[in-house]
């Protein structure tokens, strides 16, 4: 009996599957219209200047956030989106936050400006301070005693430095035939839930855990003027650096739930924290190791904003028949502080603008009503697209796996499919299934008009970090394009280098043309997307 049922459903699935490719049809005149106009003449470029040089850094809740939301906002209107809305969350973020003035340089033994960025949420300091720095090298606890009594208003090297090497690989990087066909290739056996895990730490990992937390006390208590930081991640070199937020120290027992965040109302008051390039701050240790005073300057002020509640930008073109059923395109607009947000992520964003003014520009109406989602507090957990979906289609009940309690809203019902760009300036070579194989086939079918554009792969693995996970975690078909890597996770990711000039003119044009047309597509099938 159990194996007469096996057969059934899996005859089942092979003939819904079969029948799903059999059955769906391109709309070629609209792809084509779309093409033309995305190709010819594209306002992408405009859109990503004007969400980076004019707007940016956009850091969530930030002044820069804010303006270039209601850019983003009345920028849709003026294409003839509707309901076009800042959405507010309904729930706190915290403060907003920006730079406004900074400088640090060495002074003695010689002059130099030091590539560096504050963390945001820092503190600033009132005025320019003059003073020696400290490398705080310790190896154990017990090693700190030297320092005390010994750091009051000084600026303290906090890390420890970090191996720069000449670089002989190349920054940018496409993906290649060998890998696209491995992704392909991919199984639900083996393959991942792309989503993040945390490992229990070692005794090395807890006894570094608690060095560090007793570091941050040291300089708090003594009274230090600032911490110094190397960049993060030996990855980052020519004066590169990777900005985040402020560090607020906790013992390594308290659980991360009850940690405050730098950017929360009620945050302790903390030490202001700047990141410097790694060749710069290993010259500083260098010389100090050597018994070499080293004397620096330092200029730091910042503004906070009030506590608020975040928000995201919602538009939409409105269905007919099926007006009442959704599709989705979206990025988020929130970015880190130290470049301008370039390729994470207002390139997403501006691919997802273009592809809903290139759905007017052709002049044909959907059945289904097309909504974009520009989301805030990415960076920070994904707040902004998970806040929406929960007020929205529906929320997850429990906090870990098998993660099978699930409440849906009465449009979940109603809703077909989220496409989300996230992963750089890179192009679409296809698209992650997160494991819905019934979507792969009508995919397929969809990517058959941009095959010799290159963009044809469709894989079951899942990715992860990003919006699309939002909509995923409830059951709701959810999904990242695959794009070119070129140089997001080596250079750009997070760094003082994500800026306009990073971004690629003829991979934006082909990712809008290409979310236009699946949205186009899945707007106007007979069916929703199925669902896992």
């Amino acid at each position: 009996m159990k194996n007469k049922s096996w057969t059934l459903l899996f005859a089942i699935l092979f003939s819904t599957v079969a029948h799903a490719q059999h059955t769906e049809k391109i709309d070629t005149a609209t792809f084509s219209k779309i093409k033309k106009e995305g190709l010819n003449h594209s306002k992408v470029m405009e859109i990503l200047s004007m969400l980076t040089d004019v707007y940016g850094p956009r850091l969530t809740n930030s002044p820069g956030h804010k303006k270039a939301a209601d850019y983003a906002k009345s920028t849709l209107e003026s294409w003839g989106l509707q309901n076009a809305a800042i959405d507010v969350w309904d729930e706190p973020f915290g403060r907003g936050w920006q730079l406004k003035k900074f400088n640090l340089q060495t002074q003695e033994p010689s002059v130099l400006q030091l590539i560096s960025h504050p963390k945001a949420w820092s503190p600033g300091i009132k005025g320019t301070v003059a003073t020696e720095a400290v490398y705080l090298e310790a190896k154990t606890e017990a090693d700190l005693e030297k320092y005390k009594g010994k750091l009051k208003g000084k600026l303290v090297l906090l890390s420890a430095p970090v191996a720069v090497k000449p670089g002989f690989k190349p920054d940018a990087t496409r993906l290649n035939d060998s890998l696209l066909l491995k992704m392909a290739d991919a199984t639900l056996d083996n393959n991942s839930d792309g989503g993040f895990f945390f490992r229990r730490p070692n005794a090395n990992m807890l006894q570094q855990m608690k060095l560090s937390y007793a570091k941050w006390q040291l300089c708090e208590k003594e009274g230090v003027v600032a911490v110094l930081e190397a960049s993060p991640g030996s990855r980052l070199e020519d004066g590169t650096i990777m900005v985040s937020a402020a560090t607020i120290p906790y013992p390594p027992d308290v659980p991360f739930d009850k940690r405050k965040r730098a950017q929360s109302a009620d945050a302790p008051k903390i030490l202001p924290q700047i990141v410097v390039a790694d060749e710069h701050y290993n010259r500083l240790v260098r010389l100090i190791q050597k018994g070499i005073p080293v004397k620096m300057e330092l200029t730091l002020e910042t503004e906070f904003t009030p506590a608020a509640n975040g928000f995201n930008v919602i538009a939409e073109i409105p269905g007919t028949d099926l007006k009442d059923e959704v599709v989705m395109i979206g990025a988020h607009l929130d970015s880190w502080h130290s470049g301008t947000g370039a390729t994470d992520n207002a390139a997403g964003s501006a691919v997802m603008m273009e592809a809903m003014r290139l759905l007017k520009s052709v002049g044909v109406s959907p059945r289904r009503t097309i909504r974009i989602g520009l989301w805030g507090g990415e960076e920070q957990g994904l707040i902004g697209s998970r806040n929406y979906v929960k007020r929205t289609f529906g929320e997850r009940l429990d906090k870990m796996r098998p993660y099978d309690s699930i409440r849906l809203k009465p449009a979940a019902e109603r809703f077909s499919v989220y496409f989300n760009m996230d992963n750089g300036t890179g192009k679409y070579r296809g698209i992650y299934l997160q494991g819905n194989e019934a979507a792969g086939p009508i995919f397929r079918n969809w990517f058959k008009p941009f095959n010799k554009m290159g963009a044809s792969t469709i894989t079951l693995e899942n990715t992860g970090g990003t919006d699309h996970q939002s909509f995923d975690a409830i059951g709701l078909p959810g999904f990242q394009f695959i794009q070119d890597p070129i140089e997001y996770g080596n250079r750009t990711h997070h760094t003082s280098m994500d800026v306009y000039d990073k971004a690629i003119e003829d991979d934006l044009k082909h990712n809008a043309v290409i979310t236009a047309s699946f949205a186009w597509q899945a707007a106007n099938r007979e069916g929703l997307v199925p669902r896992k």
